[in-house]
């Protein structure tokens, strides 16, 4: 059977805000201002922008080349050179898949909480029973994420290059101006913001320790979205036009971006409220929630705020989604409308256990060894844990292997540069794929297993 052309981006512009898009969702909003907070505010940041250039920007670029130069499924894309490195993307898609599992339960929380800031929905006195209240029934939040599902299906339908394209264009930069107006807004209506932003902005280098770096390290992995396949996917659309490095170095910006206005929001004015925004997964439901009760005008920048996380959530879902769509399609040779019904039906059915481990499946424990013993998770920490922490920079692992050893830096030169257009890939670059990179990612999972605290 020949191989179906692949569609191409319809501008430069739409693939950027599309890939940035990928990139930027609700890792960049609750997990880096939380993970910032902890690790020290200032000191946090420095080395997540430091990662975010010597990490981030080439991954990038390594997935988009080799995206390009595969032109088909994550896997397909691995196994151009040679069939037998086509498992590093079948982990990819796993990978992705088991993200998508529980990313589209807290997509919809977000849902229900920007139509209950719409509604102006009275959450009481205590934010934390209202949000518990709500994510231990069994019926509601499943409601929700089915909604979610749908909505994200039913654009994709259309392909990723079509209609996905058109919208993602409209609702980035509507996502950095709205990200904007709460920032601002919070700094000047909360008391104490500006000592909040000091802590943000001024590293405090008596913080730096392997845990902050670590910890940064897996932020630019989950925020960025590298190594689980996001940018092979997209750059299998990429024309031979587009220069690859300056299209990764603005996708990578976007996200930093976006990560740091996320920041720029929610610590100041925890800060001043004298809130722990180190709560995790609650933090954007409960600690936010709580502080627009407290800020004049409070309920208006709430819809705001929310609106800015509907636009996260579903521009990282178009492409997380389209991950394992592709390869159902292209792998069992059926029409993207039946392989993208397939595909979230499978995400609904999985994500409907992880919700109900919220309520009626609580008790529901998985194990996970660590260094220190055996220890626990419920099925969404797990999820968290073995594809954020080990399958991600697994992926990194496996990605920078094939670009020097399976692929070759030469021939990966070649698609980079388009055939040395676009300049030459730097003897620092080429250290970066193959020393820093897997260095950084060992850590990470060394980290995981409780062997680096």
């Amino acid at each position: 059977m020949e191989k179906k052309e692949q569609p191409q981006w319809q501008s430069r512009f739409g693939y950027i805000m599309v890939a940035a898009g990928a990139a930027i969702g609700l890792g960049n909003i609750w997990r880096f201002p939380y993970l910032a907070y902890r690790g020290g505010g200032g000191i946090f940041i420095l080395i997540y922008i430091i990662l975010a250039i010597i990490m981030g920007q080439p991954m990038v670029a390594m997935e988009s080349a080799i995206g390009r130069y595969g032109r088909g499924n994550v896997a397909a894309a691995f196994g151009k050179v040679n069939k037998k490195y086509s498992f590093i993307g079948i982990i990819a898609i796993v990978c992705t898949v088991l993200i998508d599992i529980y990313y589209v339960v807290v997509s919809g929380w977000v849902v229900k909480y920007t139509g209950a800031y719409l509604s102006g929905a009275d959450f009481g006195a205590d934010t934390t029973k209202y949000f518990d209240d709500f994510i231990s029934s069994p019926i509601e939040p499943v409601i929700y994420t089915a909604i979610v599902i749908v909505i994200t299906a039913f654009f994709l339908f259309f392909g990723i290059t079509n209609l996905v394209e058109k919208v993602t264009k409209v609702m980035m930069p509507a996502l950095f101006v709205l990200l904007a107006i709460c920032g601002i807004w919070a700094i000047f209506s909360t008391d104490g913001a500006v000592e909040g932003l000091k802590y943000y902005l001024f590293p405090d280098f008596s913080k730096l320790s392997v845990k902050v770096f670590a910890d940064a390290a897996t932020q630019i992995l989950f925020s960025i979205g590298i190594g689980w396949g996001i940018f092979i996917t997209l750059g299998a659309s990429l024309p031979r036009e587009n220069n690859i490095r300056k299209d990764a170095m603005w996708v990578a910006l976007c996200d930093t971006t976006v990560a740091l206005l996320a920041g720029f929001v929610i610590i100041p004015s925890a800060f001043g409220a004298g809130v722990d925004v180190a709560s995790g997964p609650s933090l954007i439901f409960v600690v936010m929630t709580q502080i627009f009760g407290n800020l004049p005008g409070g309920r208006i920048i709430g819809v705001i705020f929310f609106f800015a996380l509907i636009f996260a959530v579903f521009s990282t879902l178009f492409t997380i989604f389209e991950i394992p769509i592709k390869w159902v399609e292209e792998r069992f040779r059926i029409k993207h409308k039946s392989a993208t019904s397939i595909v979230s039906a499978v995400i609904f059915v999985g994500s409907v256990f992880v919700s109900l481990g919220f309520g009626i499946l609580k008790d529901f424990k998985l194990p996970w060894l660590d260094a220190n013993g055996l220890v626990t998770y419920n099925l969404y920490d797990w999820l968290d844990t073995a594809t954020a922490y080990v399958l991600l920079p697994l992926g990194c692992i496996l990605t920078c292997f094939y670009v020097v050893k399976a692929w070759g830096l030469d021939a990966y030169e070649k698609e980079l540069t388009a055939d040395g257009r676009d300049g030459k890939v730097s003897s620092f670059q080429k250290i970066l794929a193959k020393i820093v990179i897997p260095v950084l990612m060992i850590i990470v999972i060394l980290n995981c297993f409780g062997f680096i605290r």
